[in-house]
């Protein structure tokens, strides 16, 4: 009994350990796979939310690269550039005898009655485009200098008062029609005109009376008109207007070399008749173009001076009309590039290149082929709108 008994009890303790050995490894094996699970689990979830954090910087660094290089390519420029303290429109610097305010833009007409005008000469900028009946009337931007004498002055036009507002100036004008004032309201311009609108259609009210009629000059009223850039400087002050401020179109360098200067002497611009025919003289001695209208001289009234300026711009755009029974014009002032033929006179040399404006608020801007922005002359500069490049030769 007692051997077998033992060899009982020896026989359960090792089925007994046998159990317990094989208990054993199954839960060490079970452990195992619910840690690998778990690590493969959690690892999953890791990997799925990495990206979702780093797209959005992605994405944030290539905008702030993109914006970068955009605003490189719309400054690029060739050759010196003149800055420091010089008129936003003339490149003159700033003196006793030049200032930099604001810049006040009037309507100029140009009628061989109004002939000659006064105060053109000290201009910085004049736009010239083509108005009903084929007469050309002048947007004329004073800043560097004013003028005690401007006119005949005459209405605003809606593409008028467009290419005036790319200054952000004082716009001076002897009225309007309905339509052109309520445009004239909405694009911001600050305003100075002694005939207000009666219709109700825009709050533009007369609220100058600096201008004067002198019929010494004509027997015809619309050729009568005058006003004073430093009369309208008082007044807009006294109206509220700031006289600070304004914005340009160009960017200047110094004048070329003498053996830089180029031999393009005659430049003309057909924008309808014959009376209305401008030419511009290349003076290689002073580095000007002296500007000739109707086959004459283009003189100052008060002085009996020619007209001269530094630099000739001509732009190529869309002139329609009439669009209406009183005759108006529609002129296009904006566009891009590629739709804005442009060619740049200076030094006796040309630029063929472009103008663009992205709205009536922004200046214009004027590159070459290559797409540089065009740096001008110092001085006063002369713009002429036409429709076709068959207008211009040169």
């Amino acid at each position: 009994m007692y051997n077998s008994k033992w060899r009982y009890i020896k026989l359960v303790f090792k089925r007994s350990k046998t159990h317990n050995n094989f208990l054993l490894t199954f839960l060490v094996v079970l452990l195992v796979v619910t840690l690998i699970s778990i690590l493969s689990f959690t690892g999953c979830r890791v990997t799925e939310e990495e990206p979702v954090i780093s797209e959005p910087e992605a994405e944030e660094g290539d905008e702030g690269s993109e914006a970068v290089e955009e605003k490189v390519d719309e400054d690029k420029i060739t050759g010196m550039e003149v800055t420091g303290n010089i008129n936003i429109l003339s490149g003159l610097n700033i003196s006793d005898t030049v200032g930099n305010s604001r810049p006040i833009a009037l309507m100029i007409e140009n009628s061989p009655d109004s002939r000659p005008q006064s105060g053109l000469i000290y201009a910085d900028m004049v736009f010239e485009v083509v108005d009903e009946g084929g007469v050309t009337r002048y947007v004329a931007v004073f800043s560097s200098y004013d003028a005690e004498i401007v006119g005949p002055v005459r209405s605003a036009r809606i593409y008028y008062a467009e290419i005036a507002r790319s200054f952000n100036p004082i716009y001076a004008f002897w009225g309007t029609y309905t339509e052109a004032y309520k445009v004239i309201e909405d694009i911001g311009l600050d305003v100075l005109t002694p005939l207000g609108d009666q219709s109700g259609n825009s709050t533009i009210v007369a609220n100058t009376s600096s201008g004067w009629r002198d019929y010494s000059r004509s027997n015809i009223t619309e050729h009568t008109a005058f006003m004073s850039t430093i009369k309208l400087k008082e007044e807009a002050a006294d109206y509220g207007y700031s006289l600070e401020g304004g914005q340009s179109p160009l960017r200047f360098k110094v004048d070329a070399v003498d053996s830089d200067k180029g031999d393009i002497s005659n430049i003309n611009i057909n924008f309808s008749y014959d009376t209305y025919r401008v030419s511009f003289e290349y003076n290689r001695e002073n580095n000007n173009y002296l500007k000739f209208t109707g086959g004459s001289p283009h003189t100052d009234y008060e002085t009996g001076k020619q007209i001269a300026v530094n630099n000739v711009i001509v732009i190529i755009t869309n002139i329609e009309g009439p669009i209406d029974q009183y005759g108006h014009m529609a002129v296009r002032t904006t566009g891009t590039s590629d739709i804005g033929k442009a060619f740049f006179f200076m030094d006796g040399n040309m630029i063929e290149g472009t103008w663009e404006r992205t709205s009536v608020f922004d200046p214009f801007k004027y590159k070459d082929d290559d797409g540089n922005i065009v740096l001008f002359n110092r001085g006063s500069t002369w713009v002429a709108l036409i429709q076709d490049t068959n207008r211009l030769t040169y």
